[in-house]
């Protein structure tokens, strides 16, 4: 089994942060929680800094009596952290057999625009039918912030073909669920706290690309549900890292 890389310094300070609700630590905090990584406080300073130049986080003034300032994840990572927690809690409801389908209306645009417009549909989980043709299955709570965009036409759709098949044709369940299980696996059986980080950021990584698709449409033995729990348990070990750094 490959082995998967140790994060950096920087990486743990923003994966700490992802994983902490609300988002936000003193520096402080992150300095004696990067202690628990074998991370140095001169090298989390540095990290800090560098994160807060690159906008990946930023200086959080001190909201009450007593509290020291911090930092909080900048705008695009606080958008991730909003997509990672749909990835990780339940995000479904009942399922009725519709698809939600977003059609490109607009000819014209730049290749920037056409790159914005495939990522924001692809972060709301849907899938590339053909060129300018997006669809999913329609068993999501959040709501569908793509439709005020100018360029596309909503609908809702029921297709002709099997719904499975179709699943399968626009995702790669069988691939998404061989890697799921073996950083399940791989999650279980690492305790040294720096690599467990490192695993269990590939954990949650690997859970914001799951489609969500109701479980009618899934393969047999699908991990997600393994994984958001295990996942589940490690947030909790950082809650738990995050309360006794505050001490």
């Amino acid at each position: 089994m490959d082995e998967i890389a140790p994060l950096s310094a920087r990486s743990v300070m923003l994966s700490l942060l992802l994983g902490s609700h609300p988002d936000r630590m003193s520096a402080a905090e992150l300095i004696r929680a990067g202690e628990h990584f074998g991370i140095p406080a001169a090298t989390v300073r540095v990290a800090l800094t560098r994160a807060v130049a690159a906008g990946d986080l930023r200086r959080d003034p001190a909201t009450e009596a007593g509290q020291s300032a911090g930092y909080a994840l900048g705008e695009r990572l606080a958008a991730r952290q909003r997509r990672q927690d749909e990835a990780v809690l339940d995000a479904e409801t009942a399922w009725k057999g519709a698809w939600e389908m977003a059609v490109v209306v607009v000819t014209g645009r730049t290749g920037a625009e056409r790159a914005a417009l495939r990522e924001q549909l692809a972060s709301y989980r849907l899938a590339e039918l053909r060129e300018g043709v997006w669809t999913r299955p329609a068993n999501l709570r959040r709501p569908r912030g793509y439709a005020d965009e100018t360029v596309l036409g909503t609908f809702t759709a029921t297709p002709d073909e099997d719904p499975a098949a179709l699943a399968a044709r626009l995702w790669d369940l069988t691939t998404w669920a061989r890697e799921g299980r073996r950083l399940l696996r791989r999650l279980e059986r690492t305790t040294a706290p720096a690599p467990r980080l490192a695993v269990a950021a590939h954990v949650v990584r690997h859970l914001a690309a799951d489609p969500l698709l109701p479980a009618a449409l899934l393969p047999a033995d699908w991990p997600a549900g393994a994984m958001r729990t295990a996942y589940a348990a490690y947030q909790d070990e950082l809650r738990e890292l995050a309360i006794s750094s505050s001490r």
